[in-house]
């Protein structure tokens, strides 16, 4: 039978950027209902999987919308990785988060390290929701010796993300307030300290490191994927700055959280696997997204 690889999520940040034969959205199907699901995969009979389906937001929209944020992803990956099971889907490559390891573990971050503790308290309900897409697809390999894996991204930006003022990560919703800034003629207000350290990875470098996983990765245990270079939130501020030519204010108001300070992760594993890949720099990156947010504007997802 010919592989036929079908992509949920797929106008999102991810998903957008993986080359595949069927591309979902969230309009297509209600993932969180188990006939929907079963739907999607009676119609497009996919042989392979990569789901990327998931509802995501940043420190605001975690500790905002707990319950929704864990219901709501629960089920998305629950009827996923079943109606996998049920279609006879050969190869799964399931979506994690880094969000997934415990508060005060011992860095950096490994694969082995996901249930050593409780997540973070900002984010502990989605850390929860996307730990059982990895304890389902365990138990999944376990009794019926399916061949799915799950990956685990450090903070992904790029082109196709979700640039909301409330529930948008840091970087997409960086650049958007630095937008309206430059409209509005007004100081650039930045929540926290700007101290904390995170690892950004480009959209597009995600998407070719998971069809690679998706194809050659053979090991049970997730894989991470990252650049595993910390940046200061502060530094990104200032590339963002630079690329839109701001000449305003820029206020760090450190009444709001920071979130955990730093996760440093290990991405030996990656490397090992594909010791010459070039992830594409963060400059690079964010000039992309910007220059593709500024020309999209009317049309991005905010």
């Amino acid at each position: 039978m010919r592989k036929k690889l079908l992509v949920t999520g797929g106008s999102g940040l991810v998903g957008s950027s993986i080359q595949a034969d069927v591309k979902t959205k969230s309009s297509d199907y209600d993932l969180r209902i188990p006939g929907e699901s079963d739907r999607m995969f009676f119609e497009h009979s996919p042989t392979h999987v990569i789901h990327c389906a998931a509802k995501v937001g940043g420190i605001l929209g975690n500790m905002t919308y707990k319950g929704e944020y864990f219901y709501d992803n629960i089920m998305i990956n629950t009827n996923v990785i079943e109606s996998s099971r049920k279609y006879g889907v050969e190869k799964l490559v399931a979506f994690l988060s880094t969000c997934v390891f415990p508060d005060g573990i011992e860095y950096p971050l490994t694969e082995n390290k996901i249930h050593l503790g409780e997540p973070h308290s900002s984010n502990y309900p989605y850390a929860y929701s996307k730990r059982m897409a990895e304890v389902q697809i365990r138990a999944y390999r376990e009794q019926y010796g399916l061949d799915y894996k799950s990956v685990i991204p450090t903070n992904i930006y790029g082109e196709n993300d979700n640039f909301s003022l409330e529930s948008g990560h840091v970087i997409p919703m960086l650049i958007h307030r630095m937008y309206n800034c430059i409209l509005n003629g007004e100081d650039f207000i930045v929540w926290g300290s700007g101290n904390p350290l995170r690892e950004f990875i480009y959209s597009k470098d995600v998407a070719l490191l998971s069809e690679w996983v998706l194809n050659y990765y053979t090991e049970n245990e997730p894989i991470i994927l990252s650049t595993s270079e910390e940046v200061r939130i502060g530094d990104v501020v200032s590339i963002i700055a630079d690329e839109f030519n701001f000449g305003g204010k820029i206020v760090f108001d450190k009444t709001k959280p920071d979130g955990q300070f730093r996760k440093p992760s290990d991405n030996s594993k990656i490397k090992h696997y594909l010791p010459d890949f070039e992830f594409t720099p963060l400059e690079i990156g964010l000039r992309n997204t910007i220059k593709w947010f500024i020309e999209n504007y009317k049309n991005v997802r905010k």
